[in-house]
């Protein structure tokens, strides 16, 4: 892998970060006399210590790489069930390509019912408990540290189950420490779906981004942790509770049990993105089709043509996100040639969700529209994660179900929380290109 040797380069990142958090800090300004500084030293210790320890030669990367390399053959064993269904159309190397709805929205439903069994068997709670272990290191909660610690494989409205006793008293600080882990990071089954957008159907490419996808999710925890605590620090942190105790529920009364139910939740989840997908996308052309039909009578379209050098001929939301997203790019460390593109990207993945924003980051890698293999990777990082308006909806509706006494202060700390998962996905992005 090629590393930047530029001293300056890798200076101005760090200073323009610094710059970026306490401009947050500023601008938010809430009660920042209580911020544990140690809290962000730490956190930013460990984001590059995951990244350098996975992107270098030594034993935490043969780990990973092995995981990364069980996550795929796991993908491709998955697939097995999909040609049995589907036949030959499972088959991406047929005259009709790459067909999304059969290539990965099965995978999604695969994982979920894989996750369901390994929390079953408890496998999944003692994974947790030692990330949680180590994150509570950074003087949060118990529970906070179980609920960020579960983000790194499960969903924003599944990981708060592993905290459900403890929810009803917890302060709002916490509360959006719990909100941002599940906005900053993804759930393991639909992971295994990014992965095939940017990796396709070669085994070399789907383990290169498997393992920066899995690097992303565990740095993005301590990530999440920092910038809640930027947004909200904790008032009285020594009456906070460092209690790592897992409540011992069981999903499913047997094996099948829960193989079923987790099939049934991922069917749901499979059905809710593809549902998703087709209304947000025919919902941007739709869009696109008017900001075009003004764009004619207004003659802007000509005037973009000319002044974008033919990236963009007409008004669209494409080229609208790329330009007010374009300034965020650079700041993470994103090549001048690539800033609208990744602008763009961000933009999708904000206003609509990653899912559209990582389908048009595979279709920018296979045009070789993204230039810099940096941009790409920082691309990569920072649109992994659940970030965007419609999640804030999702966590109010999920999270008041287990604690309804909460749904005040989830509804008053959503666009807060949406705010603080956003930049850790950008902390990790930057991070990841700064040492590239």
């Amino acid at each position: 892998m090629i590393r930047s040797t530029s001293f300056a380069n890798t200076g101005m990142a760090i200073l323009l970060s610094i710059a970026g958090i306490a401009f947050i800090i500023k601008f938010l300004k809430r009660n920042t006399e209580l911020l544990k500084w140690s809290i962000l030293a730490n956190a930013v210790i460990l984001c590059i210590s995951i990244y350098t320890g996975i992107c270098n030669p030594d034993i935490f990367k043969v780990f990973l790489g092995g995981v990364s390399s069980a996550f795929v053959e796991l993908l491709n064993l998955s697939h097995k069930g999909t040609e049995f269904l589907f036949g030959s159309i499972a088959d991406d190397k047929q005259s009709w390509g790459y067909i999304f709805a059969v290539q990965v929205l099965p995978n999604i439903i695969f994982f979920a019912a894989l996750s369901s069994i390994l929390y079953y068997l408890g496998i999944l709670q003692k994974i947790v408990y030692v990330f949680a272990y180590l994150l509570n290191k950074m003087n949060i909660s118990g529970a906070e540290s179980l609920s960020t610690a579960a983000n790194i494989f499960l969903g924003q409205t599944e990981a708060p189950l592993m905290i459900r006793p403890y929810l009803e008293k917890m302060t709002r600080s916490e509360i959006l420490c719990i909100m941002v882990g599940g906005m900053a990071n993804t759930a393991g089954s639909v992971l295994a779906a990014y992965v095939g957008f940017l990796g396709g159907s070669d085994p070399a490419q789907q383990n290169y981004f498997a393992l920066h996808m899995l690097s992303q999710s565990i740095m993005s925890a301590p990530a999440a942790i920092v910038c809640s605590k930027l947004l909200f620090p904790q008032a009285h942190s020594e009456e906070v509770s460092k209690d790592l105790t897992i409540p011992k529920e069981k999903l499913g009364d047997n094996f099948l049990d829960a193989l079923s139910l987790g099939t049934t939740d991922g069917l749901k989840l499979a059905v809710n993105v593809g549902a998703m997908l087709i209304v947000f996308t025919a919902m941007m052309y739709v869009v696109n089709a008017l900001l075009g039909w003004a764009g004619n009578i207004t003659n802007i379209n000509a005037q973009i043509a000319t002044a974008t050098g033919g990236r963009y001929n007409e008004l669209s939301l494409q080229m609208i996100f790329g330009y007010v997203f374009a300034p965020v790019a650079w700041l993470i460390g994103v090549a001048k040639a690539d800033m609208v593109a990744i602008g763009q990207l961000l933009g999708e993945k904000t206003i609509l969700n990653e899912f559209v924003a990582y389908i048009s980051l595979g279709k920018m890698k296979a045009d070789n529209v993204i230039t810099d293999p940096k941009s790409l990777l920082i691309a990569t990082y920072a649109l992994c994660g659940f970030a965007n308006f419609a999640s804030i909806g999702i966590q109010i509706g999920g999270i008041s179900q287990l604690a309804p006494n909460q749904r005040r202060n989830l509804t008053e700390l959503g666009v807060k929380a949406l705010i603080g998962g956003t930049i850790a996905c950008l902390m990790c992005g930057c991070i990841a290109g700064m040492l590239m």
